[in-house]
């Protein structure tokens, strides 16, 4: 049964190398899965262990973020509840200057200043040395170009490493804006990394965006990883993306009048959910549904 504290630890967090946490929620931060897809990632890279967790009994709409049954392990017939709970691990490793830890979860629908609270309180019995949080938006970008990332942090010194400049964004946000504010603002030293999107391919998986969002964040580190197999899906992907605008004149016209336009230096870091195609652009409903039909297609069937 839930507890009064939303934050529970399987082990005290004491003796971390100065902890960096990283955070990522699926939803509204996430286009094509990317935030989620790189932290989940970089919490497999070295060996792992869970930390901590907040239970989801506060945060969530049951009826809009569905728990899951399944079979318990080893069983055909005990069933078992998975709820859309946040989960933290920590990875310990010598090729790592300072330790790290991994949150992914849904955005919490319900009392998010409580839910960052539970964040922070974690972060602080840490010592944790920084909260990043990586997100993923939308954007009028081709997928043929590098990964443009964008972010902020109120550390001149951290911006730079992490090769970002502020941005003047105003208006809707996320729990990743939520959260960032709300760390800064409890003194805990906080940054956001985004990977921009390209919004005609918004329906399916992006490897190179994760690929990008990871080898910045290692570059932070100061660490080294074998990524070959996100390198391998991106090289995938990115073929997949040839074929089918080299089958189809329409998209190969539409990624060419993208790949003609300047790249907005102030984009939104803390982005509106789907910005739209401008209006010298064609419409972009059927590029859509017509690239993602192919990408389903070139996925390997079951057997």
């Amino acid at each position: 049964m839930p507890s009064n504290d939303p934050l529970t630890l399987f082990e005290e967090p004491s003796g971390l190398r100065q902890p960096v946490l990283i955070l990522a929620f699926s939803g509204w931060n996430d286009a094509a899965e990317s935030a989620t897809t790189a932290a989940r990632y970089l919490g497999q890279i070295w060996p792992s262990e869970p930390l901590a967790t907040i239970d989801p009994e506060e945060f969530y709409h049951f009826g809009l973020s569905r728990p899951h049954v399944r079979f318990k392990a080893g069983s055909r017939s005990e069933r078992e509840i998975v709820w859309p709970s946040t989960d933290f691990s920590v990875s310990r490793s010598a090729a790592l200057d300072r330790d790290l830890i991994v949150g992914v979860a849904m955005e919490p629908h319900l009392r998010w200043r409580t839910y960052c609270g539970a964040v922070i309180d974690l972060a602080r019995r840490a010592r944790a040395s920084l909260v990043l949080t990586l997100g993923a938006l939308l954007a009028e970008v081709p997928h043929t170009r590098p990964v443009r990332l964008v972010g902020g942090t109120q550390d001149p010194a951290l911006a730079t490493k992490l090769g970002i400049r502020s941005s003047r964004y105003e208006g809707p946000t996320g729990i990743v804006g939520v959260l960032n504010i709300i760390c800064r603002e409890a003194g805990m030293p906080t940054a956001s990394l985004w990977a921009n999107v390209p919004h005609y391919v918004s329906g399916v998986e992006n490897p190179k965006a994760a690929l990008a969002l990871v080898r910045r964040v290692l570059s932070l580190l100061g660490a080294e990883a074998d990524l070959s197999d996100l390198i391998e899906a991106t090289q995938q992907f990115e073929r997949n993306l040839d074929e089918v605008v080299g089958q189809n004149p329409k998209i190969a016209e539409y990624v060419r009048k993208l790949e003609g336009r300047p790249p907005d230096e102030d984009e939104a870091a803390d982005p509106t959910p789907s910005p739209a195609a401008g209006d010298e652009l064609p419409p972009s409903a059927d590029i859509v549904a017509e690239i993602e039909q192919f990408l389903r297609q070139q996925r390997p069937e079951s057997s």
